[in-house]
């Protein structure tokens, strides 16, 4: 290699300063690219039922195929066991008993909506939101301040009777009241005349699609909380047009409703697994669950197994296209969940006080800006630390009002007896103390449940290493244990109660 002459050495003398000066104007000019976030989420995915995580049915094959390009975590758990305290404790980094969005269709304390995921990133970023689930439209409508672009909840849809994003000043008022209360797919409506009304021209309109499009045969996709159809392709395909089309840096919070109920998978998946021989482990039923009779849980399990084979088939077509456009090079890329789903103990879906694995382990799977290689991570970590590491990992400093941790691998450490939550509490005033509340905590290999009430009071405690399915509660053999478990999960509830009423 030719040596700089003194003259060329003179020169770039006099221009060094000029250009250091001028990085300091434009901070990008000689550093790398800031990376995009692109965080999607699928509403009610419990990790027990993905064969990335060893399930027997095969419902993942292309989340294990992205699984080969990030980092998965194994030991991940949703702060609450559905949507509302789910999401909210994802976008802000906080537990249930500190944002106190804990109710259906509850809302976050309002002197805490600065601290949500969209305020903590830079403003050099495109902060994008959209979701189906008009639950998640109601906790990120409180940020809009810190948000540049909400989609509107039936983007993509293949029909929508959605009323409320006409008026956009006030859209939390404007879906509570029309979509939420007027119009909700609830048994009778709240409005009998509106309601059914409303309803009828629906399923009207459904069944003309139905006979345009027969690929679905339990019915188009759905969501249970505002009239809106969908088809997995236009939705996926939605993603793929949309995302790449985002001002760069850009963070996007992608929440799909799917694979949430009601589960109708496609043609291609329906009755995938009907003869598959697999029979789940018996489990007695629970003093708190529900009374479904064994067959009719199997019955809708193969259904949620096939409608996340769907699912699964249609992110595997967003991933290549992300691929073929350049945006996993340059992104971080987020799969996770709100919480999960029940299928045993005679427990359906996620409306239960229970905390049980399927109902709050969730997956999260994420690759960074051209990951090629797996990493798997074993410790416990949490939803409310990826606020944290988004924060780091796109040059911000990490609040010191965070509960969350940056994950290990991803500016973190792996504490193996770190303390986590899961928070259930939905029948408790936001305002007021949590009395009737189910908490579960996490610390090393052992889970501890705390159920209370004016009618109950008693703890359950599982070694999740040696009992993953929860069948044998250690509360009375291992009873010094269970009582320093204990008195530490009661001081941390105290303190979440210190200051209400």
């Amino acid at each position: 290699m030719t040596g700089l002459s003194r003259r060329d050495f003179l020169k770039l003398s006099a221009i060094l300063p000029a250009a250091l000066a001028a990085s300091h104007l434009t901070p990008g000019l000689l550093q790398p690219p800031r990376p995009n976030v692109i965080l999607i989420l699928f509403d009610a995915m419990s990790a027990r039922n993905l064969s990335l995580y060893g399930y027997p049915r095969p419902t993942t094959p292309n989340l294990q195929r992205f699984a080969q390009r990030a980092t998965v975590f194994h030991n991940h758990h949703s702060a609450g066991n559905f949507t509302v305290p789910g999401t909210a404790s994802l976008l802000t980094g906080l537990y249930p008993w500190t944002h106190r969005a804990i109710n259906m269709a509850g809302l976050m304390k309002r002197s805490l909506t600065p601290h949500n995921l969209f305020h903590t990133t830079s403003s050099a970023y495109h902060r994008f939101a959209f979701s189906q689930n008009l639950w998640a439209n109601h906790i990120f409508n409180q940020f809009n301040q810190d948000l540049d672009t909400i989609l509107p909840p039936d983007s993509f849809a293949a029909f929508s009777q959605v009323i409320g994003k006409a008026l956009p000043n006030d859209l939390n008022a404007a879906y509570r009241s029309t979509d939420d209360f007027l119009f909700q797919d609830d048994d009778p409506p709240a409005s009998l005349l509106l309601g059914l009304s409303e309803r009828l021209a629906y399923q009207r309109s459904l069944a003309h699609l139905q006979q345009q499009a027969n690929d679905y045969p339990l019915g188009l996709p759905a969501t249970g909380l505002l009239p809106i159809a969908f088809r997995l392709d236009h939705l996926f395909q939605g993603l793929a047009q949309t995302l790449p089309a985002l001002p760069t840096p850009f963070i996007a919070y992608c929440h799909l409703w799917s694979v949430h109920e009601p589960y109708r998978p496609h043609r291609d998946f329906f009755d995938r697994f009907k003869n598959d021989n697999f029979s789940p482990i018996e489990k007695p039923r629970h003093p708190l669950g529900g009374k479904n009779p064994p067959q009719k849980v199997a019955n809708r399990r193969k259904l949620y197994d096939e409608y996340i084979a769907s699912a699964d088939h249609y992110f595997g077509l967003l991933l290549d296209a992300l691929q073929n456009t350049g945006l996993l090079d340059t992104s971080y890329l987020i799969v996770t969940a709100d919480h999960g789903e029940c299928f045993e103990r005679g427990t359906l879906r996620h409306i239960t006080p229970l905390l049980f694995e399927p109902l709050v382990h969730i997956p999260l799977l994420i690759s960074a800006p051209g990951q090629r290689q797996r990493v798997d991570v074993h410790t416990p970590t949490n939803s409310i630390d990826l606020l944290p590491t988004l924060a780091a990992l796109t040059g911000n400093p990490i609040p010191d009002w965070a509960e969350g941790s940056p994950l290990p691998t991803l500016g973190g450490s792996p504490d193996p007896q770190r303390v986590t939550f899961s928070v259930e509490a939905k029948s408790n005033s936001s305002f007021e103390r949590l009395r009737k509340v189910s908490v579960a905590m996490y610390k090393g290999p052992y889970k501890l449940t705390y159920y209370t009430s004016s009618d109950y009071n008693f703890f359950e405690l599982y070694n999740l290493e040696t009992d993953p399915e929860e069948l044998n509660n250690l509360i009375d053999s291992q009873p010094a244990l269970a009582k320093d478990l204990q008195n530490e999960l009661l001081r941390h509830l105290q303190q979440a109660n210190a200051g209400y009423a």
